[in-house]
């Protein structure tokens, strides 16, 4: 009756969903990182919209498929997906991916902290699990180096009129920029209103902002938009951003990979030192830590190597399958 069975546990980090496929999927073929990430994108796709859409799904969900590491020193590897399709980088993944791999064995505990080395398409990011008493807790991570591509730019914007932005990499590129210029303040506004606003920026960028990465051509393209409270110099408070990545798709957690483009647009432009941790607040309400591990360079680009934490917790596990004959169930959206 089934022609497709998948097995999933689904876990949350800030809020924001991490369903993990356990099983079901066919093997992907040997290769780079990069080339895995194409192949399910040209053969397996109608497995993620499967995983990601209603009725299993919904507009906002997202995916973590575990593949065979490319890189020698690699614990596990992971191609992300979402509602549009497969990103580079995620840190609320990979903050869920630490624990989860402590805690089914995949990599050995070790008490106080367990290194978790996990190949994602942007590159090889670190995460240390704090570990007590067998179990994992909280999870921080160092990813790839991360840097300011464009800095204090400004654009007309129909309605908004003229906003300044940044654009940085965080392991993705996104555009950056202060909320206030839009109208909009956290706490006052709908969400909708920070959607708008976010997917009209990536929406005119991506229609004539060309970008360059010194890696890879395929890590070249703007991912989404983190709208900030403005608050990057004022290192003595928690400061709150929303990313809107993807086909609008909202993030509950503070971001991973945005984090790690803030703190590289910040530190930049002089607003925080090595070592110096922030808080970072999500539109929910929850938090994740960041600072500058370290300076290193991309390419042309003075970069860094930032720090990321968080808690991830499990919600379930689930079964889904697919009748032959049932059309809605391949996935679709409504939002």
């Amino acid at each position: 009756m089934a022609a497709e069975v998948l097995t999933v546990t689904d876990m949350h980090t800030g809020g924001e969903p991490v369903r993990i496929v356990t099983g079901g999927y066919p093997p992907i073929p040997k290769g780079t990182i990069l080339q895995k990430r194409a192949y399910v994108r040209e053969h397996l796709d109608h497995l993620r919209r499967l995983l990601m859409f209603e009725p299993r799904g919904h507009a906002d969900m997202y995916g973590a498929l575990l593949v065979e590491p490319d890189l020698p020193d690699a614990d596990l590897a992971v191609l992300f997906m979402h509602n549009e399709g497969y990103s580079t980088m995620c840190g609320h993944a990979v903050i869920a991916l630490g624990r989860y791999a402590v805690d089914t064995g995949m990599v050995a505990a070790s008490e106080p902290v367990t290194t978790v080395r996990i190949e994602a398409p942007c590159g090889l990011v670190v995460a240390s699990v704090e570990v007590r008493d067998g179990k994992a807790g909280a999870v921080s991570f160092e990813s790839v180096p991360a840097f300011l591509f464009a800095g204090d730019r400004s654009i007309d914007l129909g309605p908004y009129g003229t906003i300044r932005f940044d654009v940085a990499y965080g392991g993705a590129f996104y555009a950056l920029a202060d909320c206030r210029q839009f109208g909009l303040a956290f706490g006052a506004n709908r969400v909708r209103d920070f959607v708008d606003a976010a997917t009209a920026l990536t929406d005119r960028l991506k229609a004539g902002f060309p970008l360059a990465h010194p890696d890879h051509d395929d890590l070249a393209f703007l991912y989404g938009t983190i709208l900030t409270d403005g608050g990057d110099a004022f290192a003595d408070r928690p400061t709150r951003n929303v990313c809107v990545f993807a086909e609008a798709e909202v993030d509950r957690s503070p971001t991973g990979s945005g984090v790690t483009a803030r703190l590289a647009v910040m530190h930049a432009k002089g607003q925080i030192e090595p070592g110096r941790a922030r808080v970072f607040e999500s539109i929910v309400g929850s938090r994740f830590t960041g600072e500058v591990a370290r300076t290193t360079r991309a390419g042309p680009h003075a970069a860094i190597v930032a720090r990321v934490g968080g808690r991830a917790f499990y919600s379930g596990k689930a079964e889904f399958t697919l009748e032959a004959d049932d059309e809605l169930g391949r996935g679709f959206l409504l939002r």
